[in-house]
């Protein structure tokens, strides 16, 4: 039996131009953290002539192509896995909150198989087989950052040229401004989910229209980024909280379904009671809300009102590893 643990993660800045549709344009630029809450895969030899695979529901099945379960479907048959296997797997975190859980399970799925086929694989090569699966075979409107940074795990700067080919490099920043980063977050769900498919499908279908609204949003994304790199390099939270607001205001410009009354009543209501930042982490939707505060002790005390489940975390270095195998 192996079993992987693969982190989740927050999206930094530069989301959405990881995207296919947009870095063939203009080449995508994205800054990521993978968090301390994961996706656990483990996989074993059944002893019987069928896989049988545990997540929100349960197969029992003797065929491949039978599989309902299309990651696992496909990932099985990628990787020509003759072998019947039992394959579980479970969250921290539930899945369509924004953390990039579809692509974590992948890295962890693959992670694990690979292993019990006592096969390594770099993190790179991790990334890019779960990106193939997810972006190529399986045609999902999904990115490269939740593959790339569940598999390396830290603190990224995820790099996307014009050809697809992805560069992963460490932020440099100051050690004491990390960890005031880190303290300064605050994430609460906002009791909704959603399937991410939803917002990107439209964001990808817009950009392979060339919308000019949609490719001009993401250009200014892609800025806001390139301007973060900067802001975290000379350590000002203040004004990576100015960012964050910005770069709000035009990810809800991307498309009617990014938010709602009552996510941005939540906001309001979160900037008015300490946060100095706010936005929604992933494609939008639902999920969950992440502040920025200099003063966390009042604003959670403010949010204990509204009765929120809050994601409490610290950055996750290790990335998808193997923790446990017989």
């Amino acid at each position: 039996m192996f079993l992987s643990r693969s982190p989740l993660r927050i999206s930094i800045a530069g989301g959405g131009t990881d995207l296919p549709s947009y870095y063939k344009l203009n080449g995508g630029l994205v800054i990521s953290a993978a968090i301390d809450k994961y996706i656990y895969v483990t996989v074993s030899k059944t002893w019987k002539k069928n896989f049988f695979l545990k997540y929100s529901k349960i197969e029992k099945i003797k065929k491949i192509s039978s599989i309902s379960h299309n990651a696992i479907r496909e990932t099985l048959k990628l990787f020509k896995t003759s072998d019947y296997l039992e394959i579980s797997s479970i969250s921290d975190v539930p899945a369509g909150t924004g953390l990039g859980s579809s692509g974590t399970f992948l890295v962890g799925l693959i992670n694990a198989i690979n292993s019990f086929k006592n096969k390594n694989l770099s993190r790179y090569e991790l990334a890019d087989y779960a990106c193939k699966i997810e972006m190529d075979i399986l045609k999902e409107p999904s990115g490269k950052q939740d593959p790339f940074i569940s598999s390396f795990g830290g603190l990224k700067v995820i790099k996307i040229a014009k050809n697809g080919k992805t560069r992963i490099e460490e932020l440099s920043v100051p050690k004491d401004f990390r960890h005031e980063l880190q303290d300064s977050f605050l994430a609460y769900f906002t009791g909704y989910t959603r399937k991410s498919k939803n917002i990107l499908g439209e964001q990808e279908k817009k950009t392979k229209q060339k919308n000019k609204e949609i490719i001009k949003g993401l250009n200014f994304v892609k800025d806001i980024a390139q301007e973060t790199i900067q802001i975290f390099r000379r350590g000002s939270l203040v004004d990576y909280a100015d960012l964050m607001n910005e770069h709000w205001k035009y990810k809800i410009k991307r498309s009617k379904n990014m938010s709602s009354s009552s996510i941005n009543n939540l906001i309001e209501y979160g900037l008015n009671n300490g946060a100095i930042g706010a936005k929604l982490i992933g494609a939008g939707g639902g999920g969950f809300v992440l502040f920025i505060t200099k003063d966390k002790l009042k604003l959670r005390s403010k949010m204990k009102r509204l009765n929120l489940q809050e994601l409490r975390f610290n950055f996750d270095y290790d990335g998808s590893i193997i923790i446990g195998r017989n």
